[in-house]
């Protein structure tokens, strides 16, 4: 795949399945803008070793005035924003009765209303060029549920249902829209849970174990690489007729 002239934006992409399609990207020749926080200058520097032209911006993803911001930014210091990818997310999980008003917001605003407000702003542009490609970084949890994470589950089911409309406005253009499904990812998010288990008393290795065992058959962990390579995919001419799919990727989980 190659990618050389065209330019990605990727939400949430300093650490984890943002960071690894980010890395996919700049290996195919796209120049990459990320966004986050963290060590900024090392994953600059890290992608810039692919040979491509990286950027980036802090905008906080549940601010729509930053997102817009952010959005201006790549068209005017990269000329065009070519390829759109939802990633940034983030995760709490309480029983629906305790779950406080302020995470569910949160969730909602970051993992959901955030591919709203890129999307709304990047098709125009796309729309011009007549080429474009959105991938939304969905998760299983936007194919079945599960106790404790109702405002995941329903902000990861709303990215597919915007995916699928996304993919209907855009049919008969050169653009298209397709959601990612990942189940386990060793991410920090995932970690946390991990440590949650050592912590109630399980060994790291029976953690990782007890979590995958309870959801992914295959009892591996689905890699951000492996996310990057279906990421890169959906990008090239060969899924020019994939359009408002969910395309999971979870070592058997929805296969249950």
């Amino acid at each position: 795949m190659n990618l050389t002239g065209k330019t990605a934006l990727v939400t949430g992409s300093t650490s984890g399945i943002g960071l690894g399609i980010a890395h996919r990207l700049a290996a195919a020749g796209a120049n990459v803008v990320v966004n986050g926080f963290g060590d900024i200058d090392a994953v600059v520097g890290e992608l810039a070793a692919h040979g491509t032209r990286i950027g980036h911006h802090g905008a906080d993803m549940s601010r729509p005035d930053q997102i817009a911001e952010m959005i201006a930014y790549v068209e005017r210091e990269f000329g065009a924003l070519d390829i759109l990818v939802n990633n940034a997310g983030i995760q709490h999980v309480a029983a629906l009765e305790e779950f406080p008003v302020e995470r569910w917001d949160a969730i909602i605003a970051i993992n959901l209303s955030s591919v709203f407000h890129t999307t709304r702003l990047a098709l125009p542009g796309m729309r011009k060029r007549g080429w474009g490609r959105i991938v939304n970084i969905a998760s299983t949890h936007g194919l079945v549920a599960s106790a404790g994470k109702s405002a995941y589950v329903a902000a990861k089911h709303g990215v597919i249902g915007l995916t699928k409309t996304i993919a209907l406005e855009t049919a008969t253009t050169g653009i298209t829209c397709n959601a990612i499904c990942p189940g386990w990812v060793l991410t920090p998010l995932v970690q946390q849970q991990i440590d949650a288990r050592i912590k109630a008393g399980a060994s790291p290795e029976q953690a990782r174990h007890d979590l995958l065992a309870e959801k992914q058959p295959s009892l591996e962990f689905v890699t951000p690489e492996q996310l990057g390579e279906l990421a890169i995919f959906l990008c090239g001419d060969a899924a020019a007729q994939v359009r408002g799919a969910a395309w999971n990727m979870d070592g058997g989980w929805t296969a249950q």
